[in-house]
């Protein structure tokens, strides 16, 4: 039974993130066509308004989707409901968010912001509509079709957008793209999943589910008020342009990042939710899971941060040349971040709600100070908090776990030392060998930069504690291309 569980995840793991490097290649497709095509005035709009509808997501969601991948057991009836509750919630923010577009048009002075907010709006109905049904193809870890889906919807989303912008539309073209995303996610659900939900029944209760996901709306409220502070100070204080620019930067990091940790995450909650009872092994999945984590993404994302210039040539232009140190700041972020991001899979599996709660509390406080005094040195400033923040709340996040639940701390934290050791070479030497190569342009810069860093990371192997690390590592891989003989 162990052996097939892990089997299935790890197959699962692999066509997951097989699909995501598909979306990967087209979230870079899309920074590069339309980055010029678009200015960066069309993309402060449309991240203005994405900070109210990442908002209401929240509440779309409830939460609603951590708790039925997390219940023991969860019979079709509850299912049906939550479909129902999920959808409602949709229908009801829709409607708020088209009402308030005329105060958020007011209140920011961009009177092109009303009509980007009304059609927006429609991405609350189409995600309410989905919610339940990429829930249940994530809880029985029906992988492969979630992901066909989502590279679907990105393929037909770019090329929507592309051709928009070609008509010379503007910013409609990136509003195009969202809805295009979320009508072709709606019906690939739809069709992969096999369910129509039947009528809500009044008899069966999911107060259960409810209630757990309530702790899940109000720490996610207060992560993303943390996550969305540095976009609304910018917005504030220094306009739409370099706001553009800052969040440009930022996607051109995270959105790949997301990309690979939030299917990660698909497959790691229903097998860690799963064997949450059995410590030994909760324990050994956690520590690979951070490993795995921070190796396979913590290494690009350090020479990324180092060759930010050539990065930012090439994939933005150089009319957007003042994001490259921005971008650097939000790559070192991500590692930050990525090393712990194994510590909320915790939180969620073991069903801690409230204490993810709390801690968030205090991460959240800490974020805000940081981007305030940031802000008092520029844009720039901002991006820089931005990377303090998780080198602060790392730590505090481990300890704070480990008062809450059985956590294998000491592991945890030797683990990240040496991703941030290995990190850090690859980092440098990348960096050294983007300025050594200068003559070279942007893309000699890159090429021998990445392969420096790559050849520094891989002369870590001379030492034993990093050839266990890599012994485990592709233990996990055959286990992802080994025939299920179970």
């Amino acid at each position: 039974m162990a052996s097939s569980l892990a089997q299935a995840a790890a197959k699962g793991a692999l066509f997951t993130l097989s699909a995501q490097a598909s979306r990967i290649i087209l979230q870079l497709a899309s920074v590069v066509v339309l980055a010029r095509m678009l200015s960066p005035h069309d993309y402060g709009l449309l991240a203005i308004v994405l900070v109210a509808v990442g908002f209401g997501e929240i509440f779309r969601d409830f939460g609603l989707t951590s708790a039925s991948i997390q219940a023991p057991e969860l019979t079709n009836a509850q299912r049906d409901n939550l479909f129902w509750v999920n959808a409602l919630i949709g229908a009801v923010l829709a409607s708020a968010m088209f009402c308030l577009s005329w105060p958020l048009s007011a209140m920011t002075a961009e009177p092109d912001l009303l009509g980007i907010t009304q059609w927006l709006s429609l991405t609350f109905v189409l995600n309410g509509l989905a919610t339940q049904h990429r829930a249940n193809l994530m809880r029985d870890l029906k992988l492969r079709g979630l992901a066909v889906v989502d590279v679907l919807a990105a393929a037909i989303a770019l090329a929507a957008a592309i051709l928009a912008a070609a008509a010379g539309v503007g910013y409609w073209a990136l509003v195009v793209q969202q809805l295009t995303t979320g009508l072709v996610i709606l019906v690939g659900v739809v069709i992969v999943g096999r369910w129509l939900p039947r009528a809500y029944s009044r008899s069966t209760s999911i107060r259960t589910l409810m209630r757990f996901g309530w702790s899940i709306v109000a720490t996610n409220l207060i992560g993303y008020a943390s996550r969305q502070v540095d976009t609304m100070v910018v917005a504030m204080r220094f306009g739409t342009a370099p706001l553009g620019l800052y969040n440009r930067a930022y996607q051109l990091v995270t959105t790949p990042l997301g990309q690979v940790r939030s299917p990660l995450q698909s497959v790691a909650l229903p097998l860690l939710s799963r064997v949450q009872q059995d410590g030994p092994r909760f324990n050994a999945y956690v520590i690979a899971a951070q490993l795995a984590l921070g190796y396979l993404l913590g290494i690009p994302l350090a020479i990324v941060a180092g060759l930010a210039e050539p990065v930012v040539r090439i994939m933005l232009g150089a009319a957007w040349i003042e994001a490259a140190p921005m971008m650097q700041m939000f790559a070192i972020a991500g590692l930050l971040t990525t090393v712990s991001f194994v510590g909320y899979w915790v939180y969620l599996a073991r069903g801690l709600g409230t204490q993810l709660f709390r801690y968030t509390m205090v991460t959240t406080a800490i974020k805000i100070v940081c981007i305030v005094i940031g802000s008092f040195f520029g844009v720039f400033g901002v991006a820089v908090a931005f990377a303090v923040h998780p080198a602060i709340a790392w730590p505090i996040s481990l300890a704070w776990l480990s008062r809450v639940t059985p956590m294998p701390r000491r592991q945890l934290y030797q683990g990240a030392s040496r991703i941030i050791a290995i990190t850090l070479a690859a980092g440098a030497t990348a960096w050294a060998s983007g300025i050594l190569t200068n003559a070279l342009g942007m893309w000699g810069q890159a090429a021998i930069g990445t392969a420096v860093g790559l050849a520094v990371s891989t002369a870590f192997l001379a030492l034993p504690v990093y050839r266990r690390d890599a012994t485990s590592l592709l233990s996990f891989v055959r286990l992802m291309i080994k025939r299920d003989r179970a």
